[in-house]
């Protein structure tokens, strides 16, 4: 498919002459003669680009320019004008021109500017589309309470340059948030610049986060740019800060405070631009206390907090990450995707995932290249998911003290006693009531209560 022109000029020779030599080089090509003709045709054709006069009766260039960017952003527009003046050519820039042709025209600079302009869009709807995969890539899956709630701060945080301290257990996908936060935000055109601040080394961190100049210390033989020089008018995004010593928050606080640098063995300070955003796995408030991090640092960073929730806490989400996750094992396995069985599902709802959703995803991987089956049944689940002495090992994690009466404590209880026992029992409700010292048909109808419940 050839690219489509518009060719906008008052002139009917330049119509004439320029449309039937842009027509023999193999572009689709109509013309306009003012223009209100022009608006209409684009409405019409949405062609790939505009070839516009700036002089002509009526609506002019200029203004024919506003109109087009106002409706289409995404069609390129070249300006040609035998009155060029740097006034217009800045004017017509700024109102988004890719360029100016000045008249008379040469049908080689013509060609040249026009296969420019498509290069540029391309690339645009290139990257626009890498962008989306990007997005896609690094979202939140799950429909649950919680998630939407997590998606909805990360929505609101995003597009601020606000700094961000993102809580959760391991395993629950602060890296993921982080990345999500970045791409959703003005900087996502910036990097996004990983800081494990758990895996370097004391000695180095200095060096990792600043840089260093040549000769800085022994082995230092060349100069080396650091992590916020890196992330500068992008993001910097602080893993685990919790584990950084206090000697290198002290220097991370001057560095927020100042947005400067210099690096190891410098003399220069560097001038940084960066969002900060962190995340810890430990209660920052408690480490305050223990005296093993910065409260002026606390306070600095946590600007828009972010809670990540455990897993076990947005059970609703599972079925939609197995599913997720089948698919994506599928593809990078070339193989044929997996179904999973309700039973098999139960099991996996009613397990509290310790290591939350980097555990679910290494299990759901393991099952879809071990299990020959087209679907993985309960039978399929290892003892150690089926048999979960996690589940009951912290009663306040069920929140059984939140309740008033007793009445609706004990049912909270008994909900929870029953849904281990056939967890244990792969759902086998006969071997349940057995083992529990029950009638098959009251466990049965224990069951039934529990979905109509508002607790269930």
């Amino acid at each position: 498919m050839f690219p489509s022109l518009l060719i906008v000029d008052d002139e009917p020779s330049i119509l004439q002459s320029l449309g039937g030599l842009l027509s023999d080089e193999g572009f689709e090509v109509s013309t306009a003669a003012n223009g209100y003709e022009a608006l209409k045709t684009i409405e019409a054709e949405s062609p790939d680009l505009v070839l516009l006069d700036i002089w002509m009766p009526g609506i002019d260039g200029i203004e024919t320019l506003k109109e087009i960017k106002k409706e289409n952003p995404n069609i390129q527009v070249i300006i040609i004008t035998g009155h060029g003046t740097i006034e217009t050519a800045v004017k017509a820039t700024k109102l988004g021109a890719f360029d100016l042709i000045e008249k008379p025209l040469s049908i080689d600079k013509v060609i040249v500017a026009i296969n420019n302009a498509l290069n540029f869009r391309r690339l645009e709807e290139e990257n626009k589309y890498l962008r989306k995969k990007t997005l896609e890539k690094h979202s939140i899956n799950g429909n649950s309470p919680k998630t939407i709630e997590l998606k909805n701060n990360i929505a609101k945080a995003a597009p601020t340059d606000s700094w961000i301290l993102i809580i959760g257990e391991n395993g629950t996908g602060k890296e993921l948030v982080a990345r999500m936060i970045h791409h959703l935000s003005p900087r996502a055109d910036q990097p996004l610049i990983d800081v494990s601040c758990a895996a370097i080394p004391e000695n180095l961190i200095e060096s990792e986060l600043f840089g260093h100049e040549k000769g800085a210390f022994s082995g230092a033989t060349s100069k080396k740019i650091g992590k916020f020089e890196l992330a500068s008018n992008g993001s910097i995004f602080l893993d685990e800060i919790g584990d950084m010593s206090l000697k290198t928050q002290a220097k991370i606080m001057r560095v927020l405070q100042e947005q400067k640098i210099q690096r190891v063995g410098g003399s220069r300070t560097i001038s940084v631009n960066v969002r900060v955003i962190a995340a810890s796995n430990k209660n920052l408030e408690e480490e305050i206390e223990n005296g093993r991090f910065r409260e002026d640092l606390f306070y600095r960073l946590n600007v828009l907090p972010i809670y990540v929730p455990p897993l076990r806490q947005r059970v609703e989400d599972i079925s939609i990450l197995v599913e997720t996750f089948l698919e994506e094992f599928s593809i990078q396995n070339r193989d044929r995707r997996k179904k999973i069985t309700s039973d098999a599902l139960g099991i996996l709802e009613n397990y509290t995932w310790p290591g939350n959703v980097r555990e679910l995803k290494n299990l759901v991987e393991r099952l879809a290249i071990m299990v020959d089956a087209d679907a993985i049944d309960s039978r399929d689940i290892p003892d150690a998911y089926c048999q979960d002495s996690n589940l009951v090992k912290d009663l306040t994690e069920y929140q059984f003290f939140k309740f008033d009466t007793l009445k609706e404590a004990r049912l909270a209880f008994e909900q929870t006693f029953i849904s281990t026992k056939l967890v244990q029992h792969r759902n086998n409700v006969t071997k349940t009531a057995e083992a529990i010292g029950v009638g098959r048909s009251f466990l049965h109808k224990k069951i039934k209560s529990f979905k109509g419940s508002k607790l269930g």
